[in-house]
C-alpha cells in the first residue's frame, strides 16, 4: 500500500469513529475525542487588574533592575508602555540603566521615543527630558531629535 492510501485510510477510520450514527428516535450526536494536548489555555483572572500606580512603578523598577539581556529589556519595555499611563521617571531611569547594562544604545534612544508617543502634550515630554537630562548625559544617550533634526 502506498503512503497516500494509508493516510486516506487512517483519516477515514478516525472520521468514522468521531460520529455516532443517528438512530430513528434520536438526533445525531457528535462525540469529541480528547487529545493529549489542550487546545485552549486556561483563563485566569488578571493579577494586576487593581494595581496602583505605586505598585506598578515598584514592579517595573524591580523588573528592569533584574534585566540580563536585550530580549528581557525589550519585553519589559513593551509591557510597561502597553498600559494607559506613562511610566514614572524612576521606571524610565531603571530602563535606561538596564539598556546600558546590556549595551543596547538603540533601545535607550527608543525609550525616549516611547515617552514622546505616550505623553499628552509637548510640555509633559519636556518635563521628562528635563528630569532625565543628568542621566542622559551620564550614559551618553542622544535624542532622535538631536541626531536627525530635519524629521
Amino acid at each position: 500500500m502506498s503512503a497516500p492510501s494509508i493516510f486516506r485510510l487512517a483519516n477515514r477510520s478516525r472520521a468514522a469513529a468521531s460520529f455516532k450514527l443517528p438512530s430513528a428516535r434520536r438526533a445525531p450526536v457528535v462525540c469529541i475525542q480528547k487529545s493529549a494536548f489542550s487546545v485552549t489555555a486556561p483563563r485566569a483572572s488578571d493579577p494586576h487588574g487593581e494595581e496602583s500606580f505605586e505598585e506598578f512603578t515598584a514592579r517595573y523598577e524591580n523588573e528592569f533592575n533584574a534585566v540580563q539581556d536585550v530580549f528581557e529589556l525589550q519585553r519589559n519595555l513593551n509591557n510597561a508602555f502597553a498600559y494607559d499611563l506613562v511610566p514614572s521617571p524612576s521606571v524610565i531611569t531603571a530602563a535606561l540603566r538596564a539598556a546600558r547594562r546590556v549595551n543596547d544604545f538603540p533601545t535607550a534612544v527608543r525609550i525616549f521615543e516611547g515617552i514622546k508617543a505616550k505623553v499628552e502634550n509637548k510640555g509633559q515630554y519636556d518635563e521628562y527630558l528635563k528630569e532625565l537630562e543628568p542621566l542622559r548625559e551620564e550614559l551618553g544617550i542622544s535624542l532622535k531629535e538631536s541626531m536627525y533634526p530635519d524629521n
